[in-house]
């Protein structure tokens, strides 16, 4: 009986043994492929400085015309391109980087004052947020204050949300899922002594949003639209999705992570539950890739014959990896090993341009908007944004 025992521990230990190598061996293996991505975007980042003229922001590149699409400060991806040589500079302190960043902040700067739509945060609060995080210079923080107070001035509070864009013909009150990523930046100024008021906004918004823009299988919709002085719902859509009741990829990836950022900064259970959910809907979606990257829309009548949305993918793996701070041991393994597969992805061949192509960005196949004939199949100043994101969160948390 003994030696029975003995010989199933020597198994057991064994065992153990094998899976601390296999998760040895995986580790090391994602430290160089993060290595590399890096080592890539610092050289990669540089061509896009020299095809970005002062004073505007990249957008996408046409390879047909080999050209950068670029937008003056106010179009909402302004803050991206500085974000990302900010992630840049942190991971390899290459100072020519942080130099071109903080140019890139000059120009922006100006935005702090911007109410024409709801996207400060990721207009101020991926460039200025970032440069505050890394550089601690407090000449940041005044810009990220006033971009706040900015952001609010859209609050209708009889509807208790932030109004996305203005009224049009098609849209009386407006609001888009993206909406919940600008909330980060209310709720940080709170957390950092500024008035309570912008968090109270924050939760405020995504009550609503928890209420009006989830399906009962945990998909979203991309607009709601509100009678803004009632409060009263008037219906519910899409502005780049497939359909009215389709799951666009993108907002189903903003509603991720803007749910589990909403928990990191009130640690309410409501808020984690619902992230969960909408992850199990994101990786369990039938229609999703084996290769992890979803097509633009998960319910496109045109899959498999359609387009992929790296931008997608690379928002979902960032959430992921947030998500997986906050769950449980196993489902924080689920999450953690989806967004693996997504970044592997991401980083390979199929996805991230060749050194020296694509006019500077790092991924390729991305969608922004498909019904608008915006944007298809191109790359992304947001998807890069993310995509670093992605492997700086499993590089800090997971290695």
């Amino acid at each position: 009986m003994n030696r029975i025992w003995f010989t199933a521990c020597l198994l057991v230990a064994a065992g153990l043994a094998r899976g601390q190598q296999q998760a040895n061996g995986k580790k090391e293996q994602m430290t160089q492929l993060i290595d590399q991505q890096f080592e890539f975007a610092d050289q990669q980042y540089k061509i896009l400085a020299k095809n970005v003229p002062m004073g505007v922001m990249p957008k996408t590149y046409y390879s047909k015309k080999d050209k950068v699409e670029t937008s003056d400060t106010k179009w909402w991806t302004s803050g991206f391109y500085p974000g990302s040589l900010l992630y840049i500079y942190e991971y390899t302190k290459d100072t020519a980087t942080l130099k071109e960043a903080e140019m890139r902040l000059r120009t922006l700067e100006k935005e702090k004052h911007y109410t024409g739509n709801h996207d400060l945060g990721f207009m101020m609060f991926c460039s200025f947020g970032n440069a505050y995080r890394i550089t601690g210079n407090p000449a940041y923080r005044p810009t990220i204050d006033t971009a706040a107070a900015s952001l609010i001035t859209r609050y209708r509070p009889a509807a208790k949300v932030i109004q996305s864009w203005n009224s049009s013909k098609k849209w009386r009150g407006p609001v888009i899922v993206d909406n919940l990523m600008n909330l980060e930046l209310l709720a940080w100024v709170t957390d950092h002594g500024g008035d309570p008021k912008y968090k109270a906004i924050a939760i405020n918004h995504a009550n609503t949003s928890m209420k009006n823009h989830f399906r009962p299988d945990f998909s979203s919709y991309h607009v709601v639209d509100y009678d803004m002085v009632t409060g009263r719902v008037l219906k519910k859509g899409t502005a780049q999705g497939a359909a009215d009741e389709s799951a666009w990829s993108r907002g189903q990836g903003w509603a991720l992570y803007g749910y589990t950022m909403m928990y990191r900064f009130t640690k309410d259970k409501k808020y984690l539950k619902l992230a969960e959910n909408i992850a199990k809907f994101i990786i369990n979606n039938p229609n999703m890739p084996k290769d992890q990257i979803p097509y633009w829309d998960f319910d496109s009548k045109d899959i498999p014959n359609t387009y992929r949305d790296a931008s997608a993918a690379a928002v979902i793996a960032s959430g992921l990896l947030e998500l997986g701070q906050y769950a449980s041991q196993k489902d924080s393994q689920m999450y953690v090993s989806e967004a693996e597969k997504m970044i592997v992805s991401l980083s390979s061949d199929a996805y991230r341009a060749k050194p020296g192509s694509n006019g500077g960005f790092l991924l390729m196949h991305s969608t922004g908007a498909l019904p608008l004939k915006s944007e298809i199949d191109v790359p992304l100043t947001y998807a890069d944004y993310y995509f670093l994101e992605a492997l700086l969160r499993y590089k800090n948390w997971y290695l």
